[in-house]
């Protein structure tokens, strides 16, 4: 038998640190720290118990657990042996009941009996002595005795003072309660003023209170912590009252599961949803400092990566503002995207510290926290004569919450982003203490951080595949704990549930809430496995952002099986009645069978998360027209056959607070001026009334004045970070996203070789002649993908050659802005004239940032990919620059293999790279391999040369400046379309069935 000691842990306050007062009741369920596995204890106090200085006191359960209770003369404590079946979680639940009560533990001593454990605890008063009174003894007994049975504390729990247990029932009476009331609402009457003087008041107070600096001597960035705090005030009144009137109203929720979020900064955002920016403004200015100095203070919360992450923001933006009951989940990563390093051209990676300096936006509910469970074991139990599966978990981390009010513009709601850090549980600290191993106790702390610690761990190992879906179910099984916590707050009856709860998973990557909601529903609900899986098959919808199969989410089952042991049993019983069901169905067609199967046999036997959403979610939905049609045929044609009706798309949209009002406030009141209204900015169709003043010479003088500007914004910007001078008359032409093969920066820069070389090979009069361009490039490469940074560098040797060479002059500039994210791109997007997006047709689930450009007036020289199709159908397909193979045409290409020749401009702008042209011959060997013939599998070669007609379209059009400027206004007035607002409602309508639940004033 093993025993060990636990030292004393002293419980306090979240929000003070301080210890709780001995009248202190706990509010927080004590289930949030049970297993699911617990056994039910049913223990039973006599009331006739009596206890003498020597007698010990002892209730039995059915199943053999005890609680002894000892006050032998010899011991100068009050001795506490419990004996119950051994879980993870127990342990913790009843140090917390004893320091709930305002007991002091001395000592304890845990001894292991097979499955059971006995528990020892040395328990003292307040006074540090023993407890002497029966019925205190009595009341201490019962309180250990419901918190074991029932993982509570009853709200009449006694508790313990220096002068012994005093009752204290839960709540006032009827006139105290009243008076206090009176008193807490006299004092808390009227919300945040707004005016000037008090927001300098606000500002100043948090300077002094919150940054702790002297009200006579801060910088900028102290400046800034200042007022981003005092912004967050008035975020949390909206954010209050948002959440007690859906808690008063009960409307259904939507709950929206990203394991990305790519938020960018918040506090302009945030003042001007909440309509203050010009007071703050005017407030800042009298105080000496500048808001736009201040909001550069703010660094990006890159918890992301790409389009998915972005697009989730804007979504949370537009549910806040279109009023929907809505919250956000995802997790608190300690290191987001890393930050780019450009070193002699080639990209190196730095940990983003982006918590280095705190984040004022957010939060810390240390007392939302939940136990998440890995590994262990699943064994039968029987529980009411019926055999259960009990898991048995080897390892527990607690998930605190980090809540991130989100609001929305015009509006008073105000929803919340709750994010989810990995801490260690009290269990780890427990062992690891008792045994004295403090080494072992700062290791499992570090272990458990881990968890949340990095953004796309490397998922090339066994362990980063570990890491990966540990990060998946830890965000979703703390989501889930608090959905259906906050469901059974207001109801008990899972019958309710799906008409209370709609679970959106982002991308396959939640989709083990699937099982999760069924391990909860079956093993700790106890409800039959149909009902179960009628109610999961009613609350999930899933967003489908792959375009290749290849690209679909798989878990290996030994990978699975080991850290999940219970969830992987269910994903099998799950997918044995999907083939059942399908058996009826389709027969013998085993090879229809094996498609569509959650279990892919192979080398290494796989989960198919895609597939285990298909066949539970009521909802798939594809980004755009052309995405779904590509998944209807291709990625999941066999289950598009059989359940047609799942099938939908919402083309993807951005918001156009965000990406007008924010980061384009010159445009922003063209646009107000001009329709006479700022209605617009909430309701986004009313942008297409600039269509019957593209012609306007007045509307024309604005727009090129307004673009004039905001290239200048972006020509010091880039001469301030590459010491590269351009020309505001040249055209801007950018492209900035992903580094990847198939968004084709590549063909981008062998173009700008073509212009390069024809430049080089003009007489002086042709050259004259020439559209001046300054070409943009950013993103980042993967750290993990090679032919992604070798197209980073080839861009940088490009442009070392070309920016200086005396006959290029300003006519041909090339830039690579280093780490882009979406502060840069705040900058970029309104001084672009001219914005690429070159994937090859078929390749590109949506792409959100074509929108972006097009709501800021650039034209676009795109591929009939994703959303492209779509753009050129709201604002003419003659106002934008289309080339390249379609979707239809791309699989016959690939098939003509080394028979497909590119042009012969193809083949000499290869060569020149191929023969060291730019140098390093040898590195850019192999890239150049990956587009000769038969290798080319992007297309490059077969649509360079409808490329570089569409380049020469656009400089034909850019010289005639007012049908460019033209052009420039019909691609924002056509932008509506694309509001992330306009997605959200065909969401809440076709999938979600929620409705709006406006906050009022």
């Amino acid at each position: 038998m093993a025993a060990i000691s636990v030292p004393l842990l002293t419980l306090r306050s979240p929000q003070t640190n301080r210890p709780f007062p001995s009248f202190f009741n706990l509010n927080r369920p004590f289930s949030t720290s049970l297993s699911s596995n617990c056994s039910f204890n049913h223990l039973t106090v006599s009331n006739s118990s009596t206890f003498s200085n020597q007698a010990i006191t002892e209730t039995t359960t059915s199943d053999y657990s005890t609680i002894n209770v000892q006050n032998d003369d010899a011991l100068d404590t009050t001795l506490f042996v419990i004996r119950a079946k051994n879980r993870i979680g127990l342990l913790q639940i009843i140090t917390r009941v004893f320091k709930v009560l305002g007991l002091t533990i001395q000592k304890a001593i845990v001894e292991f009996e097979g499955e059971f454990f006995v528990k020892k605890f040395f328990v003292s008063d307040s006074n540090g002595k023993k407890i002497e009174k029966t019925e205190h003894l009595e009341k201490i007994q019962k309180a250990l005795m419901e918190a074991i049975d029932t993982g509570r504390v009853s709200p009449s729990v006694a508790v313990v003072s220096g002068r012994g247990v005093v009752v204290r029932k839960a709540g006032l009476n009827l006139g105290e309660r009243k008076a206090k009331a009176e008193k807490m609402f006299g004092l808390m009457d009227g919300f945040l003023k707004n005016d000037a003087v008090s927001l300098q008041k606000d500002i100043l107070d948090h300077v002094e209170f919150t940054v702790a600096r002297s009200r006579f001597n801060f910088d900028d960035f102290e400046a800034y912590q200042a007022l981003a705090h005092s912004v967050r005030d008035r975020l949390i009144e909206r954010w209050h009252d948002t959440h007690q009137y859906f808690k008063k109203k009960d409307p259904k929720r939507l709950y929206f599961l990203s394991l990305e979020f790519l938020m960018g900064r918040s506090l302009t955002n945030s003042v001007i949803n909440l309509g203050i920016q010009d007071q703050y403004a005017d407030a800042l200015s009298q105080l000496g400092f500048d808001y736009e100095v201040l909001a550069e203070q703010e660094g990006d919360a890159a918890l992301g990566n790409g389009g998915l992450a972005r697009l989730a923001a804007c979504q949370m933006d537009s549910l806040a503002t279109l009023d929907y009951p809505a919250w956000g989940y995802g997790l608190r990563y300690q290191y987001g995207l890393f930050r780019q390093i450009i070193v002699d051209g080639f990209q190196h990676e730095q940990p983003d510290f982006w918590l280095n300096f705190g984040n004022p936006w957010e939060i810390e509910r240390v007392h939302v926290s939940y136990p998440v469970k890995f590994y262990g074991t699943v064994e039968e139990e029987v529980l009411n004569g019926k055999t259960c599966r009990v898991w048995i978990p080897a390892e527990s981390v607690e998930a605190v919450a980090y809540d991130n009010p989100i609001p929305g513009y015009g509006t008073r709601n105000a929803i919340n982003l709750r994010l989810w850090a990995a801490k260690p549980s009290d269990q780890y600290d427990m062992e690891s203490y008792t045994t004295g191993d403090y080494i072992n106790a700062i290791v499992n702390r570090q272990k458990a951080e881990t968890i949340s610690n990095v953004l796309y761990p490397d998922d090339r190992s066994y362990q980063g595949k570990e890491l990966r879906l540990k990060q998946q179910y830890f965000f979703v099984s703390a989501s889930l704990q608090d959905i259906i916590r906050r469901f059974k707050d207001l109801h008990n009856n899972f019958d309710e549930f799906p008409e209370k709860v709609a679970l959106q998973i982002n991308d396959t990557h939640p989709s083990i809430a699937i099982a999760e909601v069924m391990r909860v529903l079956v093993d700790e609900e106890h409800l039959d496995w149909s009902k179960a899986w009628g109610i999961a098959c009613k609350i999930f919808s899933v967003t489908i952002h792959a375009v290749q199969p290849e690209a679909l989410e798989k878990v290996p089952i030994d990978l699975l099986g080991s850290v999940l042991p219970r969830h992987l049993e269910i994903i099998y019983e799950i997918n044995y009645c999907l083939m059942e069901e399908l058996k009826k169905i389709l027969g013998q067609d085993y090879d229809k069978l094996s498609r569509m199967s959650i279990i892919e046999e192979g080398a290494v036997k796989c989960i198919r998360m895609a597939n285990l959403s298909l066949a539970c979610c009521h909802t798939v939905n594809g980004v755009s027209r052309l995405h779904l049609e590509t998944l209807k045929t291709r990625v999941f044609k066999d289950f598009y056959e059989l359940w047609p009706q799942k099938f939908q798309f919402k083309t993807n949209g951005v918001t156009q607070r965000r990406w007008i009002v924010v980061s384009n406030p010159s445009l922003c009141s063209i646009i107000s001026k001009w329709l006479g209204t700022e209605a617009w900015i909430r309701n986004v169709d009313l942008i297409a009334g600039l269509r019957e003043y593209a012609e306007d010479p007045d509307l024309h003088a604005e727009w090129k004045n307004m673009k004039k500007v905001n290239k200048m914004r972006l020509a010091e910007y880039i001469e301030t970070l590459t010491s590269v001078k351009v020309s505001l008359d040249a055209m801007f032409d950018v492209q900035i996203k992903r580094i990847h093969e198939y968004k084709r920066q590549l063909l981008n820069i062998l173009g700008i070789i073509h212009r390069y070389d024809c430049i080089k090979n003009m007489d002086e009069s042709d050259k004259r002649r020439v559209v001046p361009r300054v070409c943009i490039i950013g993103g980042k490469a993967a750290p993990g993908y090679e032919v992604a940074k070798k197209i980073i560098k080839l861009c940088h040797v490009v442009a070392d050659k070309v920016n200086i060479d005396p006959d290029v002059g300003d006519l041909l500039k090339v830039v690579f802005i280093p780490d882009y994210n979406v502060s840069v791109a705040e900058l970029v997007i309104p001084g672009t004239d001219l914005s690429q997006h070159l994937s090859t047709a078929g390749h590109e689930a949506s792409g959100t940032g074509c929108m972006k450009f097009l709501m800021n007036g650039s034209l676009l020289l795109a591929t009939a990919d994703g959303s492209a199709v779509e753009i050129a159908e709201e604002i003419g397909a003659a106002n934008m620059f289309l080339f390249g193979a379609k979707v239809d045409e791309v699989p016959a290409l690939r098939e003509k293999g080394t028979s497909l020749k590119g042009s012969l401009q193809f083949a000499r702008v290869v060569r020149m790279v191929r023969d060291g042209h730019f140098g390093f011959k040898d590195y850019f060997k192999s890239l150049c391999d990956t587009v000769e013939e038969g290798k080319d599998f992007y297309l490059l070669g077969s649509d360079f040369a409808s490329y570089l007609e569409a380049q020469a379209a656009a400089d034909r059009a850019f010289v005639d400046q007012e049908k460019w400027t033209q052009m420039s206004i019909l691609s924002t007035a056509g932008s509506g379309k694309f509001s992330s607002d306009r997605t959200i409602e065909e969401y809440a309508e076709q999938s979600w069935g929620i409705e709006p639940c406006k906050c009022p004033f």
